[in-house]
């Protein structure tokens, strides 16, 4: 395979924040007044990479769609909160080198299912920033995350990319999309595919 424009997913493929979003989820629940729900990392590993609508009705399947927004919503703003006051040393090795290495030669972007502003904290937290071209994702457009590959892809002109990420979520937008998918196999999920790394610094390799 060849790689020239490489787009990635976030959770499960360049962090792993599901313990402390798991914490930051369940005291929202429950300052929403819901006492019966507790959300744990395990839990989230499952969910993380489905849009934000689809976890919703997951973790509080005896809501209104109204009331999982409401709840959601508190969820997110506690989650940004939590994790800019975290130290979110939660990288994958060598994330940060192997990203800093590629974007001298290719083009970085990250697509992720995830809210509004958390790819930023995710690049402002790991000083990635300054070498990931751009970004898309749910929050900002409510579009499935093949449709944002595609939006990513017209806005920079890009012809041609691959897509890595670590759930069959990912594996499936990247074959809606019309690109190639690189499993994350150290991720969250389980994909029946040949291309696969097993620690991130091996897309060098590809």
């Amino acid at each position: 395979m060849k790689l020239g424009n490489i787009i990635l997913d976030v959770d499960g493929t360049l962090w792993d924040t599901t313990d402390i979003v798991a914490d930051s989820w369940t005291r929202a629940i429950r300052d929403c007044g819901i006492d019966h729900v507790e959300v744990t990392g395990e839990d989230l590993k499952k969910l993380f990479g489905k849009t934000m609508d689809v976890i919703a009705q997951a973790i509080l399947p005896d809501c209104t769609k109204e009331k999982q927004k409401e709840v959601m919503e508190v969820c997110c703003r506690y989650e940004h909160e939590d994790l800019v006051k975290n130290p979110c040393e939660v990288l994958y090795p060598e994330v940060r080198e192997t990203i800093m290495e590629l974007s001298g030669t290719k083009n970085v972007f990250i697509v992720s299912n995830c809210q509004s502003g958390y790819i930023e904290l995710f690049l402002e937290k790991t000083g990635l920033s300054e070498y990931v071209k751009d970004l898309e994702c749910y929050g900002n457009t409510g579009r499935q995350k093949d449709e944002n590959i595609r939006i990513l892809m017209e806005r920079n002109h890009v012809k041609d990319a691959v897509y890595v990420g670590d759930t069959m979520g990912d594996y499936k937008a990247a074959k809606k999309a019309g690109i190639p998918f690189v499993f994350a196999e150290y991720g969250f999920g389980e994909v029946p595919t040949d291309v696969k790394i097993q620690k991130f610094a091996q897309l060098k390799e590809l």
